[in-house]
């Protein structure tokens, strides 16, 4: 990696975590309706995963997708937007929290049904298999959809068809207040793909390098032919399910414990250590970080509101 790749994705993972502190505070103000899942404690795993593909190969992810959309090249700005509902949001202030996309980056969106996006990864893997255009799809998805029969339909069809996919766990410990070995008969969830005789591996969620380092090698064997594989990412997040969860479920110790592996202290000293830049540099960008988010607020703030005569766009195609 060159000097300016560490340093990027610093900036990403210290983007996402101000973004996701700045919704907080717009919910609590009740700027933002609806959910509202934030990926703090979480911000290494999407940025080492999809810093390690190409332009090509395609996203897909469920609700908790603020932080994979920044990293799929959505500007923080319209990411902003539309967590206010606003016109100029990504999805024109119609999808909210849980519905962002674009097409044009390849990113596929967030989907708010737990695990319904799976089978439309193995439709956009099965799209490109099928037009040879030697992109990979990356699907992400939590620890709890790995109990629900999209995923094992989809994980079964892919490899049948020897999709080129990489399916990636974000395995946070508990789906919505539940923790894994409650609800699931394996908690090691990568094991899960030795039913399908699928290639997996496990890797620490909250080192970004780690992940990175294992996503390019997965994404490259895949490229390569050797059909769909299986990453457990092991994260954790810092906050709630949503904005209402009580969090009654798991103690303090526990979250205060898993905060002293905050991936972006581990990062900052990892390049400081490593000698991959310096205190000032990582000061700068954290600088930088807050000029843009001052311009988000400020983009967010300021636009419209979606017209009423817009109010039945988009519902039918046109052809």
């Amino acid at each position: 990696m060159q000097k300016k790749e560490y340093l990027e994705l610093y900036h990403q993972m210290v983007l996402i975590r101000r973004l996701e502190e700045k919704a907080a505070a717009y919910y609590q103000d009740d700027k933002i309706g609806g959910f509202l899942h934030l990926y703090i404690g979480q911000e290494a795993v999407s940025t080492g995963v999809i810093s390690a593909r190409k332009p090509i190969d395609r996203v897909i992810t469920a609700y908790r997708d603020h932080g994979v959309a920044i990293n799929s090249g959505i500007p923080v700005k319209k990411v902003l937007a539309e967590l206010l509902g606003k016109a100029t949001g990504v999805s024109g202030g119609r999808g909210g929290s849980m519905h962002m996309a674009d097409v044009n980056l390849n990113y596929w969106g967030g989907h708010a049904i737990v695990g319904a996006h799976i089978p439309l990864a193995t439709g956009l893997a099965l799209t490109d298999q099928y037009n040879e255009t030697g992109a990979v799809t990356i699907a992400m998805f939590g620890d709890g959809a790995t109990n629900i029969g999209y995923f094992h339909e989809g994980l079964n069809l892919s490899k049948v068809w020897q999709l080129p996919l990489l399916w990636v766990c974000e395995n946070n410990m508990y789906g919505m207040g539940t923790a894994v070995p409650r609800a699931s008969a394996v908690s090691d969830i990568r094991q899960k793909a030795v039913g399908y005789g699928m290639p997996n591996r496990s890797v620490d969620g909250m080192d970004v390098l780690a992940v990175r380092k294992v996503a390019e090698e997965m994404i490259e064997e895949i490229r390569a032919g050797s059909g769909p594989q299986f990453l457990e990412a092991i994260t954790y997040r810092f906050r709630g399910h949503s904005m209402g969860d009580p969090e009654r479920y798991r103690k303090p110790e526990e979250v205060k414990k898993w905060q002293e592996e905050d991936p972006i202290g581990l990062y900052h000293n990892k390049l400081i250590s490593g000698k991959h830049a310096t205190t000032a540099e990582l000061e700068e960008i954290e600088q930088l970080v807050e000029g843009e988010m001052a311009e988000a607020v400020d983009f967010a703030e300021n636009s419209p509101e979606p017209s009423l005569d817009t109010l039945f766009d988009n519902i039918y195609v046109e052809e």
